[in-house]
């Protein structure tokens, strides 16, 4: 996969992401109960637990796209709002433009960021195995290209925070593998990196370490996706 510069995050190595008695509900169903968390920057965090335990929620919580019932999120002391020129946010739809080309969505999007050059989208394309000089749109790219565009779209600006939510769904092993050396070449460079993800073999050896949501709250964290699974398999065997 070709490399992409990224600017070294070195004001932030020290910095912490923290969630603070972190509740959401939505009406009397609550999301997230009670999560209280800090972060290290500089690290891949891979997210995992069962549908619906609140891992979409927390990472949409951590980019301000959901805003706490209660409780408080400090993204480098800041408040997700005002950190969101640091966030890029991958959501599980694509957020793309199916009517227009890779390039032309990309070139829509870094307008958005007053990102005036080319150079930066065309390189953040081929950074995802991508062609900048392909012309079909979106509407027409395979679901993996699709996710591979979305993930160019949430680096475009080249963000302190990265926050993917299941970057690796309908992509074949050898892309999704692309995309790994992708977020650990810039988790090297300084960024912080939140995956939610059903894969996480793909991020062993990789991610910094392995948080386990269930039931809106953070119940375990380790450096190992196996011992979080097999914990919970000895849990569902009592």
């Amino acid at each position: 996969m070709p490399s992409i510069v990224t600017s070294p995050v070195r004001e932030a190595i020290h910095a912490v992401i923290s969630v603070r008695n972190v509740v959401k509900q939505f009406g009397r169903f609550a999301a997230l109960r009670g999560v209280s968390a800090e972060f290290e920057a500089g690290r891949l965090h891979a997210i995992l637990g069962d549908n619906g335990a609140g891992k979409t929620t927390l990472l949409r919580s951590l980019a301000g796209l959901a805003h706490p019932t209660r409780g408080e999120i400090l993204i480098f002391g800041k408040s997700p709002k005002a950190a969101c020129r640091d966030i890029g946010y991958m959501a599980h739809p694509s957020l793309l433009y199916d009517e227009m080309s890779g390039m032309e969505n990309l070139r829509y999007f870094a307008g958005l960021y007053g990102i005036t050059d080319d150079a930066r989208s065309e390189d953040v394309i081929r950074a995802v195995g991508l062609d900048p000089d392909l012309t079909r749109p979106v509407g027409q790219y395979s679901q993996g290209m699709r996710q591979r565009m979305s993930l160019a779209r949430a680096i475009l600006h080249d963000p302190k925070v990265l926050l993917l939510d299941e970057p690796f769904s309908n992509v074949d092993v050898h892309s999704a593998r692309e995309m790994v050396g992708l977020l650990k070449t810039m988790r090297d460079a300084g960024k912080t990196i939140f995956v939610v993800t059903h894969q996480a073999g793909l991020l062993e050896g990789v991610a910094d370490e392995f948080i386990w949501v269930q039931a809106g709250q953070i119940v375990d964290r380790t450096h190992s996706a196996e011992s979080l699974q097999a914990q919970d398999q000895a849990a569902r065997a009592r």
